[in-house]
């Protein structure tokens, strides 16, 4: 199940969740489970959550691989028409991509490499650093070798 950081609105990605109501709704409906994966960012709001990692994994992506991979997401969860250009969310996309593409440089407010990498810091837990260049089931393959058995 995934839990979004944002409220469904329409058109999407308006308004932001309650910190307080994204952290209610893991305790409801992951944190109890036995196995479960979190995908994104908690380095500004998550704390609550850390104690309950078994492995932190932090995939890097260069700039332009990750691009490319945003670019698809755009296009398969709102329709390649409606983000390519004419399309009602083809300007939304590209305020999206241009703020992405200064991550490693962190130029931008918000999610930056040297945040992300000084969060990573900050944890008790186990972190994996993996390239994101490598095939997706040499990734898998490694995540799961690192998990506790």
């Amino acid at each position: 199940m995934k839990l979004p950081r944002r409220l469904p609105t329409t058109p999407p990605y308006r308004q932001m969740r309650d910190v307080a109501e994204r952290l209610r709704l893991m305790r409801e409906v992951f944190l109890g489970r036995v196995d479960w994966l979190l995908s994104g960012s908690l380095d500004d709001w998550g704390a609550p959550i850390v104690p309950f990692f078994d492995l932190v994994v932090f995939l890097v992506v260069p700039t332009e691989g990750r691009l490319k991979r945003l670019r698809d997401r755009e296009a398969r969860h709102f329709g390649a028409e409606v983000v390519a250009p004419g399309g009602w969310r083809h300007g939304e996309t590209e305020e999206f991509i241009e703020w992405a593409a200064h991550y490693d440089d962190g130029t931008r407010e918000g999610k930056n490499l040297s945040r992300h990498q000084a969060w990573l810091e900050t944890l008790s837990r186990p972190v994996m650093r993996l390239d994101g260049t490598r095939a997706v089931h040499e990734l898998v393959g490694e995540n799961v070798a690192a998990l506790p058995h």
